[in-house]
């Protein structure tokens, strides 16, 4: 396993000290905003159908898997509230 520290390219560094250093107004920052996540956007890498499809299978299995869980935990509570304080039928029954 290699060691990548993600540090930002020295063309990255300079573009962004030179903006820093330019006064823009609102329209400017704006225009700056909206480059600069299209730059980003265009790094975006779209999974194919299959990836896609194996993450969402991915995704509803452990999602039923973790109902499950909790669903389980649930029940064992309710068993356990009801042995320790009852289920509440004795008292109602004068």
């Amino acid at each position: 396993m290699s060691n990548v520290i993600d540090e930002p390219g020295e063309d990255v560094v300079a573009n962004a000290k030179k903006e820093r250093a330019e006064k823009r107004g609102p329209f400017g920052r704006f225009a700056l905003f909206i480059r600069q996540v299209l730059n980003e956007l265009s790094k975006v890498v779209t999974p194919t159908r299959r990836e896609l499809i194996t993450y969402t299978i991915v995704v509803l299995v452990f999602v039923i898997i973790m109902m499950a869980i909790v669903s389980g935990l649930d029940i064992v509570f309710l068993w356990l509230v009801r042995f320790i304080f009852g289920d509440g039928t004795a008292a109602v029954g004068l």
